[in-house]
């Protein structure tokens, strides 16, 4: 049992003994209790205040305090539940809005594997800053040299090239080789003997997709930034790879990588954060920035699309070039 925040709902998940889950909202009717503060035992969710006790379906089955003969039906007392699917290791949360369920529910995301992963690993870090300030710094091509000066210095910027092309709800980066100044790609290409090509994807709402593949080798890894409260959003990292059987301690390695790329972003975003307290007007200059200007233009598009029942109108209508300096 797990108690989290989502969208500033409160919600408790469970698993019961068959691996089942249930997701309800995390306060007992009774008296505001979160429920994941109670115990579980595998079939139901006691509070700790007063002892009620919800099936994995919300539905209240037993009020301690009530008389044995009493006419009370529990059953008719509950707590909200939330659809939960998991898929790829992650479990996704259907939170309606004030439309309500919609039947049938859309599937949850997968990632496009291209076979099953040899090995794989699953970072959250929580960030200060805004879903659509997490979102946007996903998809930011320039920050390396500066965020990341470790791994790709501003001494070794140059020009860069990529075409983007429109998807279902997004973006693509179509299939390019490693810059000059990504030496580690490099090497990979030398030891599988062939071209490594990378695919980028961003779809909304929250979800940067990186494929990269060369030879029978392949890596691939997906970035999330899930709203948690009006300043705070959860940054989900998972990666996924086949190869790669030669280096030694090699999740280890990359997990580290990671933790280092993400504790810098989270610190560039607390950074970001005070200045946003000021609510300076945002500056959106040159090819660089295109990509935050399709995720607003694409949200904006979304929204139309869901308040007037019309056709969503994509941004991006054909194959766009772009440059930049990183």
């Amino acid at each position: 049992m797990k108690g989290l925040q989502m969208l500033g709902l409160p919600i408790v998940l469970c698993r019961d003994r068959t691996g089942g889950l249930s997701a309800m909202r995390d306060i007992c009717p009774h008296r505001g209790m979160p429920l994941s503060f109670g115990r579980f035992d595998g079939e139901r969710v006691e509070c700790s205040y007063h002892g009620w006790q919800f099936d994995m379906k919300g539905r209240c089955r037993c009020i301690p305090a009530l008389p044995e003969q009493g006419s009370l039906q529990t059953d008719k007392i509950g707590v909200t539940t939330y659809p939960a699917e998991e898929t790829d290791g992650m479990i996704w949360l259907y939170l309606a809005d004030e439309r309500g369920n919609i039947d049938p529910l859309p599937p949850a995301p997968r990632m496009p594997l291209p076979s099953e992963p040899r090995q794989s690993f699953h970072i959250s870090l929580t960030y200060t800053c805004t879903a659509d300030d997490g979102i946007i710094g996903l998809i930011d091509p320039v920050h390396g040299p500066y965020v990341h000066s470790w791994w790709r210095s501003d001494a070794r910027m140059h020009e860069k090239t990529k075409i983007f092309e429109p998807i279902p709800n997004g973006f693509r980066m179509i299939p390019h080789r490693p810059a000059k100044n990504s030496g580690p790609f490099h090497w990979v290409e030398r030891i599988y003997g062939g071209p490594l090509s990378t695919t980028i994807d961003f779809v909304l709402p929250n979800q940067r997709v990186e494929l990269m593949q060369c030879g029978r080798m392949w890596m691939a890894n997906r970035l999330m930034a899930t709203p948690v409260s009006d300043m705070e959003c959860r940054i989900d990292f998972s990666a996924y790879w086949q190869g790669l059987h030669w280096l030694p301690f090699g999740k280890v390695i990359f997990r580290t990588l990671t933790k280092m790329f993400l504790g810098q972003d989270e610190r560039a975003m607390k950074h970001l954060a005070v200045g946003l307290r000021h609510k300076p007007s945002s500056m959106f200059l040159g090819d660089a920035d295109m990509p935050a200007k399709w995720y607003y233009k694409l949200k904006a598009a979304h929204q139309a699309s869901v308040q007037t029942g019309r056709p969503f109108d994509h941004p991006l209508k054909e194959r766009m070039t772009l440059r930049w300096r990183s």
